[in-house]
């Protein structure tokens, strides 16, 4: 009888030391997205050119292409149907990308290191923080752009079509800024971190389906095209856009060597965004804790 009642107060102290680390970590991670919100209301220029740029790459690609024949670059639509997926993907690659940038900025001022210091009850909050409050503004921007692609190009979409988008979204979001977070922490300051997203963002960009199709594409880059996370992300929101006969076992992409369905793409992205949160958690273990 004793025995049985030491076990249960050893229980009971267990799950009040969860409910309390549970309670201090979403403290602190509200607390963290409550300063980035604060920093952006300060200078919404950036959450303003981040809605701009993809808008601007719409039109302009839109309007460069307007005259092509209907079905040169896919079945039966205009250009302008056919990019907005991959302006889409862009805009959440492009606002994700700069997610390590308010910390990278936060370490050269100093500030960071008093977070460090300061008896927080996990270093993940940094990472957890970021990433959700990146993931709100990437939405906003990429929910603005879906809003002025639907007025354009008068697109079709239901619930079930706008929640496969938006999970598309989330995911990619999640993933990149993770990577971002990562290199935050790696990279020694923030010029570095500029050249770096400046280096990756053009050429993933162009090594994807956004702007053509793989058809369209010398060999080499199909290859390399085939190999970037971005060209399944815009061929399944390209796919779920246009189509309005759909399931999750419906072919989005015939490689060479394999058939590629949306339920495949969405388990590939959903692989790649665990695989960089728990690498980037991992970076942060090894270099506080």
């Amino acid at each position: 009888m004793y025995k049985n009642n030491k076990s249960v107060l050893k229980t009971q102290k267990k799950m009040t030391k969860t409910k309390i680390f549970h309670y201090f970590f979403l403290q602190e991670t509200y607390s963290l997205i409550k300063r980035f919100s604060i920093q952006t209301i300060r200078r919404p220029s950036s959450i303003i050119s981040g809605i701009i740029q993809p808008l601007l790459w719409l039109l302009l690609f839109g309007a460069l292409f307007q005259n092509a024949p209907v079905g040169l670059f896919t079945k039966e639509i205009k250009y302008g149907q056919f990019l907005s997926a991959g302006i889409l993907v862009f805009t959440s690659f492009t606002g994700s990308l700069n997610a390590g940038l308010p910390l990278i900025f936060d370490r050269e001022f100093g500030f960071l290191n008093r977070i460090l210091v300061s008896p927080i009850i996990s270093k993940n909050t940094l990472l957890w923080s970021s990433s959700i409050f990146i993931t709100i503004i990437t939405m906003i921007q990429t929910y603005t752009i879906t809003i002025c692609s639907l007025y354009l190009f008068s697109y079709k979409l239901n619930s079930h079509k706008i929640a496969v988008l938006t999970l598309i979204t989330f995911l990619i979001t999640i993933s990149i800024s993770s990577i971002s977070i990562g290199l935050a922490f790696i990279l020694p300051g923030h010029i570095e971190f500029l050249a770096c997203t400046l280096l990756v963002n053009l050429p993933i960009l162009f090594s994807s389906t956004a702007l053509a199709p793989l058809y369209f594409m010398p060999h080499w880059l199909q290859i390399i095209a085939n190999l970037n996370p971005l060209t399944y992300a815009i061929e399944s929101m390209r796919f779920v856009s246009i189509n309005n006969n759909w399931n999750y076992n419906s072919t989005i992409m015939e490689i060479s060597w394999i058939s590629i369905s949306l339920k495949q793409i969405i388990y590939l992205l959903i692989g790649l965004t665990l695989t960089s949160f728990k690498t980037v958690k991992k970076i942060l273990s090894d270099k506080f804790e």
